[in-house]
């Protein structure tokens, strides 16, 4: 079993995909203790027959029809002719579209493909330093990742079997949050530079060049807080919606386009499906193995105080997150953690708001960070540089962090006066 073990491990060193080392392990851990190893396949059934795991297709779906399409320039110039003229106006513009645009796309990284070409040159030519402007760029899509439809929310609510409109609503907070404190920074940053111009025309002209895409996310949360609608049926209309206004009304995609769409977005949805389906066996031999109970028996005695524990949390989040991508990070970590972090009477929304910031700030945390490198490429700038010009962003969003991690009330607020948690 050892030498089994130092196998797999050299093997993932050298490469080997992370859905081939869970399912290897997985099948040598039951296997060991004399079970069946049919019981991993169980697992992928279950996975199969899970309802709400539709609303990951249809979502990507839509936010790779979004990406595709000119929505992007109409979102800017919409956010342009409301914030323009607050100071830092054009920050405001990249913050609030790059977080809105994460949501819908499910990655930080799409979005900074999508609109780092569209804001850099802007924020440039509006007077912003580069330092500043590539910061900023390269941060600010990781702002949207706690509000709907984002599939890390939804992936983390079903591996740690809690309610996803409830995660969704302890999310917003949080969020606010995250995009307040930013914005204050691009605000100060932004003395000297010159304002936009408010102007009713402009505001109409662009609310009405993004008229069929405008009231997309306001029905989507509106019908999910609301009880009309389930995650999955909002995923569904939004998979249509997205089809039926980038198609058939812009006109951005024509149907020749419609399959490389379809099967690059699919492709990312069948990635996060295959290691979900393989972490899920394994995480049911080591629930099965109590591993989660010895390791919090162990940490019982090491560490005694809740916000040690917490401390210590947000550190191997942020490890995690730099290492792996957060679909990957989700699926390995969140059953070892659920359990220890119950011993130690966490909130498991609140867990899941922890979860989810300490892992999109480790996207773009050195020496990894998988952002860091999307920069880099989308850009054309040196890794170093992203380094240098990521530090202040990434020190206003540890700031946050902290406030998110020991202020639990931030987070229970919303669930436990408009929804239903405990």
């Amino acid at each position: 079993m050892i030498a089994a073990i130092s196998g797999i491990t050299l093997l993932a060193i050298l490469g080997m995909p992370v859905f081939c080392v869970l399912g290897l392990v997985a099948l040598l851990a039951f296997r060991g203790a004399g079970i069946d190893t049919t019981a991993v396949i169980v697992e992928m059934q279950r996975l199969a027959t899970a309802p709400m795991l539709i609303a990951i297709p249809l979502f990507t779906l839509a936010g790779y029809l979004f990406a595709e399409a000119k929505s992007t320039a109409r979102l800017v110039r919409v956010s342009r002719a409301f914030l323009g003229w607050f100071p830092g106006g054009l920050a405001l513009v990249a913050i609030v579209a790059c977080g809105l645009f994460t949501a819908f796309a499910g990655s930080s990284g799409v979005t900074i493909i999508a609109m780092g070409g569209i804001l850099l040159p802007a924020l440039l030519a509006e007077g912003y330093s580069e330092r500043f402007s590539l910061g900023l760029v390269t941060a600010a899509p990781s702002l949207g990742i706690l509000f709907p439809p984002s599939l890390p929310v939804i992936i983390f609510a079903y591996v740690a079997q809690v309610s996803v409109d409830q995660l969704f609503l302890a999310g917003i907070l949080p969020g606010i949050l995250l995009f307040a404190i930013v914005a204050l920074y691009g605000m100060r940053a932004a003395r000297g530079v010159p304002r936009q111009q408010f102007t009713a025309h402009e505001v109409w002209s662009a609310v009405r060049g993004a008229a069929w895409e405008l009231p997309l996310p306001i029905a989507v949360l509106g019908g999910i807080y609301s009880g009309v609608i389930a995650i999955t049926e909002a995923a569904a209309i939004t998979a249509l919606y997205a089809f039926i206004v980038e198609v058939f009304i812009y006109r951005d995609i024509k149907l020749s386009q419609l399959p490389r769409v379809i099967k690059e977005a699919m492709l990312l949805v069948s990635g996060i499906l295959i290691v979900l389906a393989t972490a899920l066996g394994l995480t049911n031999y080591l629930i099965d193995a109590e591993v989660p109970y010895a390791i919090f028996d162990w940490m019982q005695g090491a560490i005694q105080s809740k916000l040690a524990f917490l401390l210590l949390l947000n550190i191997f989040l942020l490890l995690v997150g730099c290492l792996l991508d957060m679909f990957s990070a989700l699926i390995v970590a969140v059953p070892l953690i659920v359990p220890i972090a119950q011993g130690y009477g966490v909130d498991l929304l609140h867990l899941g708001i922890i979860f989810l910031v300490n892992l999109e700030i480790g996207y773009w945390t050195p020496p990894v960070g998988m952002n860091l490198l999307i920069a880099s490429f989308r850009f054309r700038r040196s890794v170093t540089l992203l380094y240098k010009v990521s530090l202040p962003f990434l020190i206003l969003l540890l700031i946050a962090l902290l406030i998110i991690t020991y202020v639990p009330g931030l987070s229970l607020v919303l669930p436990r006066t408009v929804g239903t948690a405990p």
